[in-house]
């Protein structure tokens, strides 16, 4: 548990300086590359999680299955329209391999283990209710990520339109259908493992992580002038969050 406190210690520091930057735009274009290791901090603290809840050899085996399974659906969408619609990545998010950011698998793998601890509160029995609320989540916290990495920070561009800020509906229903899919993965895991179902530190620490991440991209949407985005992203992140804490067993 050592590493893990440092890392997320690691995570807080930089969360609050980048905090900072962002609120009195001080960020220098050289510093772009911060970004990217952001999210792969918040991803390692979402592996981490799954290594200790899970153990080290399933825990690592399916942080590794989110990480690889996403990147390859992620490279499937950039280079035949998969799933999400028709898009491409840019260099600004950069390092890339094979035409996909890195940080996008540690995205996912924060975006899996935040959700499936607020899923799991509401339906701690498990099953495809559970994997649906992970889905759901997994979709609130797009409904803020896609807009601001897309028309404020250039990390990608739609080839396809849609009405949510020209973004298609194709890649909100494919963020439900992977999240889904990798939710109903760890609840087969969790099946054999009944333990995994305790809610403590660890757990707390991915609830906060969630709300972290989600109100990061919610201040770069009010600095960008992203309103909808912004109001609909804190409601209904705030809701999912309130539901968990409500529904989950003292």
């Amino acid at each position: 548990m050592v590493w893990d406190t440092r890392i997320f210690r690691l995570f807080i520091v930089w969360y609050c300086i980048g905090i900072i930057l962002l609120s009195f735009d001080l960020l220098p274009p050289w510093l772009e590359w911060a970004n990217a290791f952001f999210l792969m901090l918040a991803g390692t603290l979402g592996f981490l999680y799954f290594f200790r809840k899970f153990g080290k050899t399933a825990g690592s085996i399916l942080g590794i299955v989110i990480f690889v399974v996403t990147f390859i659906v992620e490279g499937a969408g950039a280079s035949i329209d998969f799933l999400f619609g028709s898009y491409d990545y840019t260099e600004r998010f950069a390092p890339n391999l094979f035409g996909v950011p890195i940080a996008i698998g540690f995205a996912w793998l924060m975006v899996m283990a935040t959700t499936h601890v607020l899923a799991l509160s509401i339906f701690p029995q498990g099953g495809w209710k559970y994997a649906v609320a992970g889905g759901v989540g997994a979709v609130i916290m797009d409904l803020i990520i896609d807009p601001v990495a897309y028309l404020l920070k250039g990390y990608w561009i739609w080839e396809d339109s849609g009405l949510y800020y020209d973004i298609p509906w194709t890649n909100f229903t494919g963020w439900f259908i992977l999240a889904f899919i990798l939710h109903l993965l760890i609840d087969r895991l969790m099946k054999r493992q009944p333990g995994t179902k305790s809610f403590g530190l660890l757990e707390k620490r991915m609830v906060l992580l969630y709300i972290l991440i989600t109100a990061m991209f919610v201040l770069l949407a009010v600095l960008g002038g992203l309103w909808l985005a912004a109001v609909l992203a804190t409601l209904l992140s705030a809701l999912f969050v309130a539901l968990a804490q409500k529904r989950r067993p003292v």
